[in-house]
């Protein structure tokens, strides 16, 4: 469902996908060849703004909210099911997790993998190429194989998306 919120709505590139049982509200941009997957929220409002750049994936269940200041998730960027995100800045290449939690003010650089179940501590800044795991999560390098992995981790979505007669690549 795309809903406006207090007279702002959502911005969807044509080439993106947004299932029809996720929930997109306010200021919200999802970029090109970007997908939203059943029962994921994204959800902007008061002073908040959502800005998913291409080729970024949001997996089923996931909750991404932002009511103040803006939160930026960059392209070809992985949220896995059921995460939690009320982050500010997620770089490129970065695959996020099952289950994980992303508190307020995270930055994660480009290249950077959070496992399965992680917390991410309120202000917390990774840089570029970093492993984040545990609860409370900790940092450190990426693996020359984890990196490898983040390069590909969002391929397929669309390919997926168009196995639904409601897609459009515009």
């Amino acid at each position: 469902m795309i809903r406006t919120w207090n007279g702002i709505e959502p911005k969807l590139h044509p080439r993106c996908y947004v299932n029809e049982m996720a929930y997109v509200s306010g200021d919200v941009t999802i970029g090109d060849k970007s997908t939203v997957w059943p029962a994921a929220v994204i959800k902007a409002e008061e002073r908040g703004s959502i800005n998913v750049k291409a080729n970024s994936h949001i997996q089923d269940g996931s909750v991404i909210h932002s009511n103040e200041g803006i939160l930026s998730i960059g392209s070809n960027v992985n949220v896995g099911h059921s995460v939690v995100i009320h982050a500010s800045y997620i770089g490129d290449n970065c695959l996020i997790g099952n289950n994980s939690t992303l508190l307020e003010d995270v930055e994660l650089g480009d290249y950077c993998l959070v496992a399965s179940n992680a917390v991410v501590l309120a202000r917390t800044k990774a840089p570029d190429g970093s492993f984040l795991a545990g609860v409370p999560a900790k940092i450190r390098p990426i693996t020359p194989e984890q990196r490898l992995m983040l390069e590909t981790a969002a391929d397929g979505f669309m390919s997926a998306a168009a196995g639904y007669p409601d897609f459009n690549v515009g």
